[in-house]
């Protein structure tokens, strides 16, 4: 669920780099790169004039050099803490981080980059920023940010002011397919877990379609209770 685990599928990644525009002019850092696909993927086919991943794994960044060594690609590969680093350079930056704690020491780092750079995270846009573009669960947000409500931020997400349980569990589903868990039960498990999320968020900001909690809410709630140990009645407001 925190992305610190799962490495992004070759084609969810031309995905985000089709969603973001990347090309030849860019300098695209991918901030906890794991094995350097994505950097791969940036330099041979989207002919990025720069790729940097900065992990701070040490094993993941053996495995990145050695995957780029093999293809003969030259990228920068930065085994540090990701709020250590010098993006000052960057035009487009992956972020796939759902720790806040991460979120807000990044995000001072973030007003500080140049106007125009693009910063995509998936799920989770970055707080109160209005989103420039949005392909869920891709999120496009462009320096300088446009700092708005969480309300407004919802609504640009999901295209609507009403959002039920199908439109949660929608767009929930569009995660799951875009992370690509290799386990069926696992997918099953962050989809009702991602609904759940979207649904409640809505509900507590007064996005929900009905005053009343729909059935499905309340049966998978019973479900992540007993069966998971994951009590979510208490977000409901």
């Amino acid at each position: 669920m925190t992305g610190d685990e799962v490495q992004l599928l070759d084609d969810s990644i031309r995905d985000i780099f089709r969603f973001a525009e990347l090309g030849k002019n860019d300098t695209f850092y991918h901030l906890g790169c794991g094995n350097g696909n994505s950097l791969a993927i940036a330099l041979q086919e989207f002919s990025v004039r720069k790729a940097v991943g900065i992990e701070k794994d040490a094993l993941k960044v053996a495995e990145a050099r050695n995957l780029l060594e093999e293809k003969n690609l030259d990228a920068e590969i930065r085994c540090q803490d990701i709020v250590e680093s010098d993006l000052s350079d960057a035009t487009m930056i992956l972020f796939w981080f759902s720790d806040m704690s991460i979120t807000e020491k990044m995000f001072s780092k973030f007003l500080k980059l140049k106007p125009g750079c693009k910063i995509i995270t998936i799920f989770d846009p970055l707080p109160e920023v209005m989103p420039e573009k949005v392909s869920f669960p891709y999120i496009l947000h462009e320096v300088p940010f446009k700092l708005v409500s969480m309300k407004e931020q919802l609504i640009k997400i999901f295209e609507t002011e009403c959002i039920d349980f199908t439109t949660a569990w929608e767009f929930a589903e569009r995660y799951t397919k875009a992370v690509g868990s290799p386990e069926a039960g696992n997918d099953r498990f962050l989809t009702i877990l991602q609904t759940m999320m979207i649904w409640i968020n809505a509900r507590n900001l007064g996005l929900s379609c009905t005053k009343e909690v729909p059935a499905p809410v309340k049966a998978y709630a019973e479900i992540l209770q007993n069966f998971f140990n994951i009590e979510v009645n208490h977000l409901i407001k």
